[in-house]
This record gives structure tokens, C-alpha cells and sequence, in this order.
């Protein structure tokens, strides 16, 4: 007998149809021999309805009282499904989330789950009950009892967070797509359902396809060991498994606001490469690591800086036996990338750096806390490391820093994050699934239900793709902030600003090219944040730039990121050139690049941002024959 956790979306429980067919299903899975909890979502678009309602009445409506009226969206659909159940002869009752014991911050509308008391859910599951949870919701504390909601994809982490509170076998989170696919299928058709995926992958596409999975969702799965399946609620189809690696031991105390970093991670074999003053046009990026790939020259982080006119700095880091071979391919490559339409233009230059080290905090913990990074930068600040080079994804920051301050990087950043001894990892290079990655969760679940995921991660299975997933972001916005003295700090100063005001920074980029001006060097920086933060961001940095001895900030609302995520993509040196040649062949100019040992994304114009998922997409093959159709 395993202990299950179902989550049924919206759509799954959007009539009186598809709830009884949702409890059919629950039926079906009770009478295999399964104990069960059932957490769902409102009704269709009820939510929807509800903030219209809200909004007739006020233009800004309190948040407590936006969190009382949304969180009976939920309570409408757990009545109809345990009536459902009941009909079908199967004992179920129905709890809302305060009910069932989900203590969150209080928080209004946007609240993290710290722990849930489990007895009284423990209680009905060992009576034969299915327990149907309001998800999305909470409440503060027992005393004071004020309801609370999750925010966006707050279902989901309901769903998960009670898995792990009662170390259920697996949570299944059904929706009306199949399950994790390549892409978005509204946007490409043909996108591929993936059978198996890493919880680090999934973390990185989190805006992959038709957004079924939240990051805080996989995040709790990441943190706690909890093997999740994706299903469509439609179809009996296996859907796919996003697995992890067997955690620590980490407490259920604190659930979703445990530590966000959970490791820092070096490597000292490491050396840069610059080239400075390339032209801003479409195939400059695919010529260069074209070459590059055809040497067989393998890149760790690779960035792209934005300058003002029309030329561009690309900085990749290589290990330090391939650096000769490195810096030869670039050297040759240099003046074939001077600027044809400006003969006065500065030939393109190569700059060589030995003895850096790659310096990184890493953990699923710091989606969406704005506050990290520029506690990463403060401690480095503090320790007197100046930062060379940035990177950043989902789930870490990398920062280049001169090899000889690495040790002292590391121990201040240990200390920081409160990492022990053996979280240090030295030269990590991310999660890769394999079929030791997967025992535990194969062990805990159902022989039926973990066929094809032992199938497909077994040694004599095929070896994974390069590339699982493509990804397409259109609501970010890039800030550029020119000149920024080149010392120790001003990092931490412009990134602690931005979490002061809770705006979280996506990607980071930080300039190769550094100008000395009135005896001081400086460099410019630039950084994505989300769409709606973009012009409060603007104006929070202009008003202090003089202060602070920056220069213009400007924004840029009109652009997309694209991404590629895969963890088979470590050691093969092609898989960037492919990418960027995909783009040069539509004639898509590349504005930034930044990478992780299993993502590159790269930003380009709003309007080019589907033209530019599809070719790289179609670049990498991954279609299939059959065409998803999203229920509407």
C-alpha cells in the first residue's frame, strides 16, 4: 500500500463533470490498495472571478480581505469532490487549509508554508477517509488564526509541502497537459513530452511550457526528497517523473523558509577568456563558439555585456589545461570580427586571465527572495574580494573571483550562508540523473506506477539528450546601469537597493570592458528583473546614482529570454554554438548571454522572442509526431 498526494488543477475540477471524474479516478486509486490525500485548485475561473469582484469594489483592495475571499474558491471545490466520493460509497472528508494544519508566515497573499501539523490528517487517512485539502491556503498561527494564501502556484506547494510533511510515497499533480514537455505547446505544437527530468532541471524551466509546475512546488521536492509525476488529468498516460537525489536530513520545522543556500561550491582549475569590442549584430556569438566547439574546446560560464553604440564584450571561463587552445582559437577568430560598416571601429580585442577561481552559492531556496544575491555580494564585499565576473540561473550565483582570494571567498560565504564542512563543494557540476539518483523514489513508490521510470534511467537506456527543455520568458525587463566604479561593494550596494524594495534580479551581467574615468575604473552593469518592477526599479536607482557615483540607468522593457536547460550538456562544447547559430540563421541578435553548468539563456527583442524558441527548438530536434492540443 503506498500513501499518495494528488493535486487537481483548475481546469481538472472546472464542472460538475470533471469533478466526478476526477473522483472516479481518486476511487480507482483508493481501491488499488492506496491510501490518498486530494488537494485541489478553485473551480475553472473562479479566482478570476473572485479578484473581478474585488476590483468592482475597490482599485486596491486590503489583503487580508482579498486572502478571506479567494481561499473560498477552494472550499466550494473540496464540498463538491468528498460529495463526489461519497456517492461512489468512498468515506472522504473535506478540510480547509487551516483545518488540515498548514501554518504559514503571515504573510497576506503571498504567504510561505513553516510547518504542518499532521495529526489530524494522520487521523482520517489511517480511518480509510480521503482527506480533500483546500490548496493555495493556511493559516498564520493557531492563535490567531487569520487566513493566509500562497500566491501564484500555490496549489501545487500545498500539494507537495503535505507529501513531505507525511512522507508520502509520491505526489502526483494532475493538469490538462500530459505532463513536462520541451516546450510550450501553444507555442509549438509538436513539443515533446519528456518521460524523467531532474528536480534542477525543472527548477530552471520554471516558466517551461504550460507552466504545470510551480518553482516553489520543486523546490519542497528538491529540499525534501519527494518524487513528483506530472499527469494529465484527461488521459490515463504515464506523464512524467521529476526526481532528486536523496536529501539530508532537514527538518520540517521551518518548511519553506528553511535556508536558501545550500551549498557553496569552487573551482580554482579556471581561467578567462575576453573578447572585447565584438560588433552588436546577429552570428557574432555563433561564429566565435562555433570555432570553439569545433576545437573541442569545452566553456564553463559564458557572458555577454551590453555597452552603449554598437559593440559587445563576450567572456567565457575554461579550464586551465585547455586554455592555450582556447585562447589560440580566439586570437584567430579576432579580426574576422572587426566591424565591416565602420572602418574606424577599434578591432576586436583578446584578454587573457589566469588565476581566477569560480566562486558559488547554489540552492533551490533562493527563487524568488531578492535578498540573496546581494548577500552574496555584501560578503564578498566585507572580505575585500572583488568581483570579476557574474552569473547567474534559478538556483545559483557565480562569481569570478582572483584565485588567490578564493579561500578567503569561500570561508566568508561559508560562514554567510551557515554551509558545513561537508556541504563545501569543490568543482560541483550540477545534478545529473542517474539510476542511483533515483533508488529511493523507485523504492518508495508502487512496482506499476515506477516501470518506466527504472526503464529510462537504467545503463543500458539511451544517454540523455544534450538539451531536455526549451524556455521562453517574456516578462522581464533589462536595466543598465553605466559606469559603476570597479571596487569592492558597489555589487552588493546596487543588489542590496533592489532587495530593500523586493524586487527580485533574474540574470546579471557584468562588463569585461572597464574605462578609468577621472583616475577611477569603471564598468558597466546589467541585470533583468521582472516587467512590472522594471520602472520602480529605474526610478529607486536613478535618484541615488549621483549619490552612489553611477551613471545613466536606463531600461529596456521590450525584450525576451530564452533558455535551454539539460543537464546532458556538461563536457559537450557544441551545445552553446548550436544555440547561437539557430538564432544567426533567423537573424536574431543575441543582447546578453549568461550560463550554468546545465542552462544558457540569451536575451533578445521582445518581438523576435517566439521566432527565437521555435529555432532553437526545431535546432535541437526536439518535436515529436504528436501535436498537444491545451484544453481551452
Amino acid at each position: 500500500m503506498a500513501l499518495i498526494v494528488q493535486k487537481y488543477g483548475g481546469t481538472s475540477v472546472g464542472s460538475v463533470e470533471r469533478i466526478q471524474a476526477v473522483a472516479q479516478r481518486v476511487y480507482k486509486t483508493v481501491k488499488a490498495g492506496n491510501s490518498l490525500v486530494v488537494v485541489v485548485s478553485a473551480m475553472g475561473k473562479t479566482t478570476d472571478g473572485l479578484v473581478k469582484l474585488a476590483n468592482e469594489i475597490s482599485p486596491n483592495p486590503n489583503r487580508r480581505e482579498m486572502d478571506m475571499l479567494l481561499s473560498t474558491g477552494e472550499q466550494v471545490t473540496i464540498a463538491l469532490l468528498s460529495m463526489a466520493l461519497q456517492e461512489l460509497g468512498q468515506p472522504a472528508i473535506s478540510m480547509t487549509g487551516a483545518q488540515v494544519g498548514i501554518v504559514t508566515e503571515a504573510e497576506h497573499s503571498r504567504a510561505r508554508i513553516l510547518h504542518i501539523e499532521t495529526t489530524r490528517l494522520t487521523r482520517h487517512i489511517n480511518e480509510g477517509k480521503v482527506v480533500v485539502v483546500a490548496g493555495f491556503q493556511g493559516t498564520s498561527s493557531a492563535k490567531e488564526m487569520e487566513i493566509t494564501t500562497l500566491g501564484r502556484g500555490g496549489s501545487d506547494t500545498s500539494a507537495v509541502a503535505i507529501a513531505a510533511a507525511l512522507g508520502a510515497n509520491f505526489c502526483e499533480i494532475y493538469t490538462d497537459v500530459p505532463g513536462i514537455l520541451t516546450t510550450d505547446p501553444r507555442l509549438v505544437a509538436e513539443a515533446q513530452l519528456i518521460d524523467a527530468i531532474t528536480c534542477n532541471e525543472m527548477l530552471e524551466l520554471a516558466s517551461l511550457g504550460a507552466k504545470v509546475l510551480h518553482p516553489r512546488a520543486v523546490e519542497i521536492a528538491r529540499n525534501y526528497g519527494v518524487p513528483l509525476v506530472v499527469r494529465s488529468s484527461w488521459t490515463d498516460a504515464p506523464g512524467t517523473w521529476v526526481t532528486s537525489a536523496k536529501p539530508q536530513g532537514r527538518s520540517l520545522i521551518n518548511l519553506e523558509i528553511a535556508r536558501p543556500v545550500d551549498a557553496v561550491e569552487f573551482d580554482t582549475n579556471q581561467a578567462k577568456v575576453a573578447l572585447l569590442r565584438v560588433p552588436d549584430k546577429p552570428g557574432v556569438a555563433a561564429r566565435l563558439f562555433g570555432e570553439i566547439s569545433r576545437q573541442k574546446v569545452d566553456v564553463d560560464l559564458i557572458i555577454q555585456s551590453v555597452h552603449e553604440g554598437n559593440s559587445n564584450d563576450i567572456a567565457f571561463t575554461v579550464t586551465t589545461p585547455i586554455l592555450k587552445r582556447a585562447e589560440a582559437v580566439t586570437a584567430a577568430i579576432a579580426p574576422a570580427l572587426r566591424s565591416q560598416s565602420n572602418p574606424k571601429f577599434d578591432e576586436a580585442e583578446v584578454m587573457i586571465e589566469h588565476n581566477i577561481a569560480k566562486v558559488s552559492i547554489a540552492g533551490a531556496g533562493m527563487i524568488g527572495r531578492p535578498g540573496v544575491a546581494a548577500k552574496m555580494f555584501a560578503t564578498l564585499a566585507e572580505a575585500g574580494v572583488n568581483i570579476q565576473m557574474i552569473s547567474t540561473s534559478e538556483v545559483k550565483v557565480s562569481c569570478v573571483v582572483d584565485a588567490a582570494e578564493c579561500d578567503r571567498a569561500v570561508a566568508a560565504l561559508r560562514n554567510a550562508f551557515e554551509i558545513e564542512a561537508g556541504e563545501l563543494l569543490a568543482g560541483s557540476r550540477g545534478e545529473l540523473l542517474t539510476p542511483n539518483s533515483c533508488t529511493d523514489a523507485i523504492n518508495r513508490v508502487s512496482p506499476n506506477s515506477c516501470t518506466d521510470v527504472i526503464n529510462r534511467v537504467s545503463p543500458h537506456s539511451s544517454p540523455t539528450p544534450p538539451v531536455r527543455g526549451v524556455a521562453l520568458d517574456l516578462n522581464q525587463a533589462r536595466l543598465a546601469i553605466r559606469q559603476l566604479p570597479d571596487r569592492p561593494g558597489m555589487a552588493a550596494k546596487l543588489f542590496g537597493l533592489l532587495a530593500q524594495h523586493n524586487i527580485s534580479v533574474d540574470m546579471i551581467i557584468q562588463s569585461q570592458r572597464c574605462r578609468v574615468i577621472d583616475g577611477v575604473p569603471r564598468r558597466d552593469i546589467a541585470f533583468t528583473v521582472s516587467r512590472i518592477d522594471g520602472e520602480n526599479a529605474k526610478e529607486m536607482l536613478t535618484q541615488v546614482a549621483a549619490e552612489l557615483g553611477w551613471g545613466e540607468v536606463v531600461l529596456d522593457s521590450a525584450i525576451a529570454k530564452v533558455s535551454i536547460v539539460g543537464a546532458g550538456m556538461l563536457g559537450q562544447p557544441g551545445v552553446a554554438a548550436k544555440m547561437f547559430e539557430a538564432l544567426a540563421q533567423q537573424q536574431i541578435n543575441i543582447q546578453m548571454i549568461a550560463t550554468s553548468e546545465i542552462k544558457i539563456s540569451c536575451v533578445v527583442a521582445q518581438e523576435q522572442g517566439v521566432k527565437a524558441l521555435q529555432a532553437i527548438h526545431a535546432a535541437f530536434e526536439l518535436a515529436g509526431n504528436e501535436k498537444f492540443v491545451v484544453p481551452a
